[in-house]
């Protein structure tokens, strides 16, 4: 590996380094840059949509739409590759190479396939592969996760982090969000120039919202079975999360992580709203910035009190309910019940509801206490379709305050509010 000089700045040799700015910035041209200043030991991949880049014709075909425009002669992705080889000045070495990364990233399958029919994943790694070819230096690439969804984005971000303990790897990026974990800086661009190179750790700081969640390589094991394995997972302020996955994917246990009702925590390297866990705070300290309603919490919640004090043990520091609230309290909760249409139900023994208003009860009790951090599992179960709208109204008016955040579990696409901006989807360990 080599210093990479860009500017005033440099990449040192074992960074990795991702190159942030807005559309307006100028950040291609810094690529650019590397590319021209560099142009023997650099592969350079600038990325247009999610099959490829802007040079390339084939890309155009996508088998779904345009089957009937491909050409007889469509190059199967093994021709695509063999070609490359013969161009490098070593193509035994290209050769082996080409079998090595094929084999890691599962392509042999689909090599003898026409590559108009390639996924956008299954592009990503062709190209990579393409790239890696004439064994470079430096992969350069430009808008590497542009049109792909979460799950494939993550597997593009550890397929590249294994690259980079070999290639100095440095990506173009439009936005803060994208950096994956792997990147150890950050440089920035403004009116065409570097304007500043941070640690990661320097750049979040300054320029990304807190961290209310952070997990770093999180397993936990009950017995033999692993119900979550080496999970990296940050949840900055102001997101809004939907946690999707299978029966027994994790979901649960991973919730109750997070709501410090799982001694696990503390075998974890994990922090909550900036602190360690295990660094000498209480579940409580951790529960009273947390909203939580749940299918479990729902059929252990055993109570023959009013609604409205129900709704009012969200106030409690416990979660226990308040013999006696204060005008405020009740004023509060009532201004709550009120919006969730449930108001007339405030002498109403708790009990004695239908379960899908005691759902919707609960999910008051939720909101009363105006958490920053809102974790709701399955809020709409048994909830008409009425009061499903209600709740998703409730949740976009609520989130518009970007110091709230929202960690959401449904099985259900229609469910979504429309602030959702985040997804993870977790994979059942088998």
């Amino acid at each position: 590996m080599r210093t990479i000089r860009l500017g005033d700045f440099e990449i040192l040799p074992g960074e990795k380094t991702a190159i942030i700015g807005n559309d307006s910035s100028g950040r291609g041209e810094a690529a650019s840059c590397i590319a021209r200043l560099y142009p023997a030991v650099t592969s350079y991949i600038k990325f247009r949509d999610s099959y490829g880049t802007a040079a390339d014709r084939e890309y155009f075909h996508q088998l779904r739409w345009n089957h009937g425009m491909m050409d007889d002669d469509a190059s199967t992705g093994r021709e695509r590759l063999l070609r490359s080889v013969s161009g490098c000045p070593d193509p035994d070495s290209a050769m082996e190479v080409m079998e090595k990364y094929c084999a890691i990233f599962s392509l042999e399958g689909i090599l003898d396939e026409p590559i108009v029919t390639y996924s956008s994943g299954e592009m990503r790694k062709f190209l990579l592969v393409k790239a890696l070819l004439p064994s470079p230096e430096i992969l350069l690439l430009d808008s590497p996760y542009i049109g792909l969804d979460h799950e494939t984005r993550d597997l593009l971000s550890g397929i590249l982090a294994d690259l980079s303990s070999s290639v100095s790897v440095v990506l173009v990026l439009s936005r803060p969000d994208e950096i994956p974990p792997f990147i150890t800086h950050v440089m920035t661009v403004e009116n065409g120039k570097v304007s500043g190179k941070y640690s990661l750790e320097g750049f979040s700081s300054r320029f990304l919202p807190p961290e209310v969640v952070s997990m770093r390589k999180v397993t936990v094991r009950y017995g033999r079975r692993t119900i979550l394995r080496d999970l990296d997972w940050t949840v900055r302020e102001g997101e809004r999360w939907v946690l999707t996955g299978g029966n027994g994917s994790g979901k649960s246990t991973l919730l109750s992580l997070i709501c410090a009702d799982n001694p696990m925590a503390y075998a974890c390297d994990m922090s909550l709203f900036g602190r360690k866990r295990g660094s000498g705070e209480s579940i409580w300290d951790i529960k009273r910035n947390i909203g939580y309603v749940s299918p479990e919490m729902h059929r252990a919640f055993r109570s023959d009190a009013p609604c409205l004090k129900v709704v009012g043990s969200g106030l409690s520091k416990m979660g226990a309910i308040i013999p006696r609230m204060t005008p405020e309290q009740e004023e509060r909760c009532l201004h709550w019940m009120e919006k969730f249409g449930i108001a007339d139900l405030k002498d109403r023994p708790f009990y004695s509801l239908e379960p899908s208003l005691q759902r919707l009860t609960l999910v008051c009790r939720a909101f009363v206490k105006e958490p920053p951090l809102l974790v709701l599992d399955e809020p709409m179960h048994g909830l008409d379709e009425g009061n499903r709208r209600r709740v998703r109204e409730i949740m976009d008016e609520y989130f518009t305050d970007p110091s709230k955040t929202l960690i959401m579990v449904t099985h259900y696409p229609e469910e979504y509010p429309s602030c959702i901006n985040r997804s993870l989807t977790l994979r059942r360990n088998l």
